[in-house]
């Protein structure tokens, strides 16, 4: 175990506060104004970390908070006074979550253990709005580059091949069939694979997921790199976002096509020591021995 003295952990409770507040902030005055935005507010409505829970800094595993100010974490679960302070209960979190560990155990091992493909070239967003009407958008309020016309002849004249089971789930019944994949559930743990932006952004809700056990500055960085991931998303997306401040990566070109591979390969660079972290939680958790 390592102590933690009170000045200490609070200097590192504040400076992820501030971290993370740059994008809390925005979100929670968004929503006073009653303001949707189509490319941030995913990050915190599809995914069910609320920004309250997002500020709340935990130290992780093995690590013993003293001082009268840590008592305020036995407030929440999964804590427990020791003679030095305060600490994760380790057996009250496995108890609770010990399938939920070893779940994301496997599909990061599995995602790791595959060469990234680079190929899918974001055509999920717009097989999320093929033949659709106006009123069906999930984004309405702002407009298709291409028209709809135009979006449904990108999906038709291009290989649509997703293999990310949450993306696919929203296809339009029409844009189904025209997957190469058929991804479920089950499958999950055998199709990710570590270039799909989504698999990039879910390491955000796999590192929520074990939370509090999760060392809230590794949540912090899988946030970032969603929210990054995210933007590219979108960019890529058949929407016009520019009056938002998201130039279009027209992946209906042969230049949008290279540069979305680009940037593809390097967030799938950037994720893969942070799926290690993870994974190395994981086995912390678990009681596993590295091999």
């Amino acid at each position: 175990m390592v102590v933690l003295a009170e000045r200490e952990w609070q200097d590192r409770r504040r400076a992820h506060v501030e971290r993370v507040r740059r994008w809390t902030g925005p979100h929670q005055e968004r929503r006073q104004r009653r303001e949707k935005h189509p490319v941030l507010d995913f990050l915190f409505t599809y995914y069910s970390h609320r920004p309250v829970r997002l500020e709340r800094w935990h130290p992780g595993p093995g690590v013993v908070l003293a001082g009268d100010a840590a008592r305020e974490y036995l407030a929440w679960p999964h804590h427990v006074e020791t003679a030095d302070g305060v600490t994760l209960d380790l057996d009250s979190f496995l108890a609770a979550r010990r399938g939920t560990a070893e779940f994301v155990r496997s599909l990061l091992t599995a995602t790791a253990s595959r060469p990234p493909r680079l190929n899918c070239f974001g055509l999920h967003e717009w097989a999320m709005v093929y033949r659709q009407e106006p009123e069906q958008v999930r984004h309405g309020a702002w407009p298709l580059r291409l028209g709809a016309d135009g979006t449904d002849r990108v999906v038709e004249s291009s290989r649509v091949q997703c293999g990310h089971f949450d993306a696919f789930r929203f296809f339009t019944p029409p844009a189904r069939p025209r997957n190469a994949l058929q991804p479920t559930r089950e499958a999950q743990v055998d199709l990710e694979q570590p270039g799909c932006l989504h698999a990039g952004m879910d390491l955000f809700k796999w590192a929520y997921k074990l939370d509090p056990a999760t060392p809230s500055e590794l949540v912090a960085d899988c946030f970032d790199l969603a929210v990054r991931i995210r933007e590219l998303d979108m960019r890529a997306s058949p929407y016009d976002l520019a009056a938002l401040g998201y130039p279009a990566v027209p992946i209906e070109t042969a230049a949008g096509r290279a540069d979305y591979a680009r940037r593809q390969a390097e967030f799938a660079a950037e994720g893969a020591p942070l799926r290690q972290r993870l994974v190395d939680l994981c086995d912390e958790l678990l009681g596993r021995v590295p091999t």
